[in-house]
């Protein structure tokens, strides 16, 4: 028995694995905030998504232009330099090995010049590290959005409710870079979605679909499992705030589309109507989907 169970610890048996969407692996911990626990009892965290409007591409073009503008006068600068002295080759050595000393530090590595970092940013880094909230976990319910409207609601922030390491057939309820694409396409490509119907496949947790019914008319968005189905109402109530200014609608349906038919029992929570399943066959002339996996 000894030998037995010995080999038995030896060869050690995952029986679930577990990803992490590298989202989420490269955000810091701070920007992950634990608010309760699903129905499956797994803990639910929510994340916030900048949107950068045409403001911030203008600040970028702006910093690009000067920092460009500066490295043109550098090497003119230098051009100048070379063109007094190209007739003393020695004097001209000696400049550049001087320059490269200048960059390197006592022990002889390359010394980095960083950015200095501004005051403001390390005033509100310094306040974010000083906040400390209790969480009160609870379990997911049918009626879980009390508390949507406290929170803030600015145009240019997502709000996504999502799990993190979950086993595969748990993907879905991550956010991952894919969706994030998929969201810049549809921006980039406002006037060719607007006022349009569409279908999402594998909407997961719903985030393309929400940047989609700030522009399309109606989507349907649409994945597999009660409870993955629940957390993506429960994003679509936390950001009904993008999509009212456009009229937007949002409807979170079950669809397998490995089978022939629509769900239409009228006791499953996220079933179709026959209203809606032939809105969606005559109207709609966009399906999209993001890491769709069966």
């Amino acid at each position: 028995m000894g030998d037995v169970t010995g080999k038995e610890m030896d060869n050690l048996t995952f029986k679930s694995d577990t990803v992490l969407s590298d989202v989420h692996l490269h955000c810091p911990n701070k920007s992950h905030l634990m608010v309760r626990l699903n129905a499956v009892g797994q803990p639910v965290f929510l994340s916030y998504f900048k949107l950068l409007w045409n403001t911030d591409d203008q600040a970028s073009e702006k910093y690009a232009r000067e920092t460009t503008t500066e490295r043109e006068h550098q090497y003119r600068s230098g051009a100048e330099l070379t063109s007094k002295d190209g007739n003393n080759l020695k004097y001209e050595k000696e400049l550049n090995t001087e320059g490269i000393e200048a960059l390197l530090d006592e022990d002889g590595d390359l010394d980095v010049v960083r950015r200095p970092q501004r005051a403001s940013d390390s005033e509100a880094e310094d306040l974010m590290r000083d906040r400390v909230y209790p969480v009160i976990l609870m379990k997911g319910k049918e009626n879980a959005f009390e508390d949507e409207e406290q929170e803030c609601t600015c145009r240019n922030v997502v709000k996504i409710e999502h799990t993190m390491a979950t086993p595969l057939e748990d993907v879905g309820k991550q956010v991952w870079r894919a969706a994030f694409l998929l969201a810049d396409y549809i921006l980039f490509k406002r006037d060719v979605f607007r006022s349009c119907t569409v279908l999402e496949l594998g909407g997961g947790t719903g985030i393309a679909s929400i940047i989609m019914g700030m522009i399309a008319s109606r989507v349907y968005c649409t994945d597999v499992g009660e409870d993955l189905l629940a957390m993506c109402e429960q994003n679509v109530a936390l950001n009904k705030h993008l999509m009212e200014p456009g009229g937007g609608e949002i409807k979170v349906k079950e669809l397998d589309w490995l089978k022939d038919e629509f769900c239409t029992d009228p006791e499953a929570l996220y079933s179709w109507s026959e209203e809606e399943i032939a809105d969606l066959h005559d109207h709609c002339t966009v399906i999209m989907a993001a890491d769709a996996l069966q």
